[in-house]
């Protein structure tokens, strides 16, 4: 059996908080350079792990190439504890700035329910409509709470 080093080291006392997002970052690099998050429930993991103790809203966007392989993840907007203030505008832009194909889009409920809000499904439609207009397609909108809530997989894109 080979050891390796170890390649990160704290030098100083770290919160829960920052190792689940170091791991997070991590396994997020590793999994982009594969490409391996292209499907939905792949992206939802991801997401649940990533935001699992996030105390606020927080809008993120997988972009994804002709062939749905991950260009970049980003995030978009921060928001307070029951909400995010979303601008299509600058979601038009990310996604113009990196060239996407297509997109999945996601947010988290610090509360833990994941069922989309009307408020969810209303900025989830203005998105789709957007984008359309370039012919960037959305592929699902991911809400993370204890469990995550597809709009693709409940028909609503």
């Amino acid at each position: 059996m080979q050891v390796t080093k170890p390649k990160y080291e704290f030098t100083e006392c770290v919160t829960d908080e920052q190792i689940l997002e170091a791991a997070a970052y991590v396994i997020a690099q590793k999994n982009m350079r594969q490409g391996i998050l292209s499907c939905p429930a792949d992206c939802a993991e991801f997401l649940r792990f990533k935001l699992a103790l996030v105390e606020h809203e927080v809008f993120m966007m997988f972009l994804l190439d002709s062939q749905n392989r991950i260009i970049e993840l980003v995030e978009m907007f921060r928001g307070t504890i029951n909400g995010a203030t979303v601008y299509p505008r600058e979601v038009v832009k990310t996604v113009l700035k990196f060239n996407a194909a297509s997109v999945v889009i996601s947010h988290n409920h610090p509360s833990g329910i994941c069922e989309p809000s009307e408020a969810d499904k209303l900025i989830t439609n203005r998105l789709k409509q957007a984008l359309a207009l370039i012919d960037v397609s959305v592929l699902d909108h991911i809400v993370v709470g204890e469990q995550c809530y597809s709009f693709a997989e409940h028909g609503l894109l």
